[in-house]
């Protein structure tokens, strides 16, 4: 199967990183395109995008300052089928894609993406504060998965993703 080809540009403020790409987006070639994945749905309506996108218009999200990546590439059913030496690999990846484009914000979607790349056993939600960053330069952010399998109520995952939304709204862009 295919990987899901990243969306990456240089000056984006935001960049949402996965753990790897859904069995179902491999198949389309976009992120986050598992119907029962909420990640459109919580970016609208925490007003990050101006309209509800569909993951088929992933690459357009690029206007908007927005980009994607995974530590993993390879789509697999669930995160647990990604193997220590893919985390390994994986994380140095992620950190030299970070170094050459430099985002304003790695946003990870989810805690175990975060603490995978960081490799610190803990993280609170949203803005990563009193730890240095693992790219100098580029905000961590930590959000809930937008998976369906997500128990934390929608309500509350929006209102972590809407932390962005006024961040961004804060610096003008």
């Amino acid at each position: 199967m295919e990987e899901v080809q990243d969306h990456l540009d240089y000056g984006l403020q935001i960049v949402f990183i996965g753990f790897n790409p859904s069995i179902r987006s491999g198949e389309v070639g976009h992120h986050y395109a598992n119907p029962r994945n909420n990640f459109w749905r919580i970016l609208h309506n925490s007003g990050l995008t101006p309209r509800l996108y569909d993951a088929s218009e992933d690459g357009e999200l690029l206007k908007l300052g927005y980009g994607f990546t995974n530590i993993v590439a390879r789509p697999t059913v669930g995160a647990e089928d990604i193997t220590r030496e893919e985390y390994t690999q994986g994380r140095e990846l992620l950190r030299a894609k970070l170094e050459e484009y430099r985002p304003r914000i790695a946003c990870f979607v989810g805690k175990g993406v975060y603490t995978e790349f960081s490799r610190r056993k803990n993280a609170a939600w949203g803005f990563q504060e009193g730890v240095t960053p693992v790219v100098d330069g580029v905000r961590e952010f930590v959000a809930p998965s937008s998976s369906g399998l997500v128990r934390m109520p929608m309500p509350e995952i929006i209102a972590i993703y809407l932390q962005l939304y006024e961040f961004t709204q804060e610096q003008g862009d």
